[in-house]
């Protein structure tokens, strides 16, 4: 195993007794590389694929869809030359508790083409064989053009759908134009029977990126999209989805390009990477009027953002990655970390510095120690690593 401790670029002094303010843990991660063979690592998606119990990797390579298996982090290939053009999203998860994920995917990814269905964007499911090991069937669905990210959401207890959100709306130009179909794929019980698909959103004419947040009881996910205009919110109504559910999150009206929901004791908050492939990482706590507190401004081309809670302070903290030299001339994954339970004040940690130009990362305990590890593949360095966290859990 290539591995190196990765110790903070900011020491935070941890002052005894300050009401409110948590003692920070010095963050430190080991540095796993898994393949240096990346092509683009455009998307990232966790989950068990052979039903071992344990976490594996699923990336959305440029031509191949490949998992890496936990343990020894063998790569196998799921499916291949699906389309024409690159391959650019995944979504994995067990939608049918039986301990192993469903997986599709989105190809065919040609942004400049946001009208001719046939040249651009397509979704397809997978269907797992017996050996997951070797390359699943394909079962090809209808689409928009410019597919460009998808996750599987719950609507009610027991019923799951793949939700699908384009890049531009259909016959966009220079991003203006109709609005993005944001489209929900309902699986049948044959999965290659036809999927009934439901029109969730059609208000943003590009987007970037969404989150999928649970909530108590069982009527179902929230999810919320950031695009040129802002974030959408969309619910289901009753368990299912209803487009009328759709609405505009006062307050937040900058371009975003990612998004990601996370929690502050009581405050709930988003943290986005602004405008589209920006510089700025930025947090938005929830309330009647969102509450903006810009957190880094030196991002080049911000393509990665995920919030959790990796130090144990039992509040979520911030990861970012940029996959274009900063000012500095370089790329990395930074942690930003809140000082108390206001979410107002914030300390910068780089994580990576330099070896991940980062096209997308995700969170996930793999080992199973109780504390969240980094994953994450770059384009530029072509590199897929396990940044395992090794970190002394902190306190309050």
């Amino acid at each position: 195993m290539i591995s190196l401790v990765i110790t903070a670029l900011l020491f935070l002094m941890q002052v005894a007794g300050e009401p409110g303010r948590f003692s920070i843990p010095e963050p430190q991660f080991e540095v796993q590389v898994i393949d240096d063979r990346v092509s683009i690592g455009y998307g990232l998606a966790i989950g068990d694929v052979n039903g071992n119990g344990r976490p594996d990797i699923l990336l959305a390579d440029k031509n191949q869809i490949v998992w890496y298996r936990n343990g020894d982090w063998q790569r196998f290939v799921i499916a291949e030359n699906l389309t024409e053009f690159d391959n650019v999203c995944i979504a994995a998860r067990d939608i049918t508790g039986d301990g192993q994920v469903e997986v599709a995917v989105g190809a065919q990814w040609n942004p400049g083409e946001t009208s001719d269905q046939e040249r651009s964007g397509s979704v397809h499911y997978l269907i797992r064989p017996d050996d997951p090991t070797e390359l699943w069937d394909v079962v090809t669905l209808p689409h928009e053009p410019t597919v460009h990210r998808m996750r599987w959401v719950r609507t009610e207890q027991g019923r799951y759908s793949l939700v699908v959100v384009p890049l531009h709306g259909r016959g966009n130009v220079g991003g203006e134009g109709e609005g993005v179909q944001v489209l929900a794929y309902l699986p049948p019980e044959n999965p290659r029977d036809p999927w009934e698909m439901i029109l969730l959103d059609a208000s943003l004419n590009m987007t970037h990126n969404f989150d999928v947040i649970s909530h108590e009881g069982d009527s179902g996910e929230f999810i919320f999209i950031g695009g040129r205009q802002g974030v959408v919110t969309i619910q289901p109504y009753d368990g299912k989805w209803v487009s009328e559910t759709a609405q505009s999150l006062r307050g937040v009206d900058r371009g975003i390009g990612e998004i990601r929901h996370g929690t502050l004791g009581g405050i709930d908050f988003l943290t986005t990477i602004e405008p589209m492939h920006g510089n700025e990482v930025a947090v938005y706590l929830l309330g009647d009027e969102p509450e903006r507190h810009q957190l880094d401004d030196s991002l080049h081309q911000g393509h990665a953002l995920a919030a959790a809670d990796l130090l144990g302070l039992g509040i979520d903290q911030i990861v970012a990655g940029w996959r274009n030299p900063d000012p500095e001339g370089k790329v990395g994954i930074k942690l930003y970390v809140p000082l108390d339970e206001s979410g107002t004040r914030w300390e910068m940690y780089l994580v990576d510095d330099n070896t991940m130009a980062t096209e997308d990362l995700v969170i996930a305990d793999l080992d199973g120690d109780g504390r969240p590890d980094i994953i994450a593949a770059g384009r530029a360095t072509g590199n897929l690593i396990i940044y395992w966290n090794k970190t002394q859990n902190g306190s309050k």
